[in-house]
């Protein structure tokens, strides 16, 4: 289902977005890889059995007004864009009271807005070719709140009342959406997350040292993609909350008081 299909895929520098840079490579896709780290992206790009299929774009999805001319320069690489996955994206270790403005709106503007311009950037090329798919890199926490996470859980709540939005007015554009939520992932999100004052936290969180293997994210995240599932939930008995939450609000409510988020 993936070879020669031209997949975007922003925040491939590292964890989720570059397990699946290794997965559909594999898968024979061609890629166009982006996030800030140019460095980091053509060594993705070198472990990758088949550079030449491999395009990489740097962009910085906080610089809003930037993203529609990097959107017309992916279009350009192979003509199309046949699925966009918004990977990219930066957490949050602080409580809310404690957190400043300016590094809230850094959440809203990397996690929520980030997407939403670039998706509909490249909607009007898929609807013309009838065919693409966006996936949205949510999270556990766009379904549901925890503590030191107020602005982070904000922005994945938006991509969910979004894109579901959106879902319902593509409906007959044979355009599928997936928000993928993945909970505790082994990866650098935890070290890069940011702290009150906007600085990365530098450490590994306990819960995330033991998390999935981003490899076994990425593979299930494709799995969703193939089956044109419209929600997947990906991690360890974390991912039990949704069900929770759904029908035990109040015992779940007290579960999250007392869970480790850390």
């Amino acid at each position: 289902m993936m070879k020669n299909k031209v997949v975007w895929i922003t925040g491939a520098s590292s964890g989720i977005g570059e397990a699946l840079v290794y997965e559909l490579n594999t898968a024979g896709a061609k890629l166009i890889i982006s996030s800030r780290n140019r460095d980091e992206l053509f060594r993705v790009k070198q472990k990758c059995r088949n550079q030449i299929d491999v395009h990489v774009l740097s962009l910085d999805l906080e610089d809003s007004e930037s993203l529609p001319s990097k959107a017309e320069d992916a279009l350009r690489i192979y003509g199309r864009i046949d699925m966009l996955i918004n990977s990219g994206g930066i957490s949050q270790r602080a409580l809310a009271l404690e957190t400043d403005f300016a590094t809230e709106k850094r959440f809203m503007n990397i996690n929520f807005w980030g997407t939403v311009i670039l998706s509909k950037a490249v909607l009007p090329q898929m609807i013309k070719q009838n065919s693409g798919t966006i996936v949205c890199v949510s999270s556990l926490v766009g379904k549901f709140g925890t503590r030191l996470r107020s602005a982070y859980s904000a922005s994945k709540h938006a991509l969910h009342g979004y894109f579901e939005s959106l879902r319902i007015e593509l409906d007959n554009s044979n355009i599928h959406i997936l928000l993928a939520c993945p909970g505790f992932i082994k990866t650098k999100v935890t070290i890069n997350a940011l702290t009150a004052d906007g600085s990365p936290q530098g450490t590994m969180d306990t819960a995330q040292e033991n998390g999935m293997s981003p490899t076994v994210c990425a593979k299930e995240i494709i799995k969703a993609i193939e089956k044109k599932k419209d929600e997947v939930y990906i991690g360890g008995k974390e991912v039990k909350g949704i069900l929770l939450k759904r029908f035990f609000p109040k015992y779940f409510a007290k579960i999250i008081k007392k869970a480790k988020v850390t």
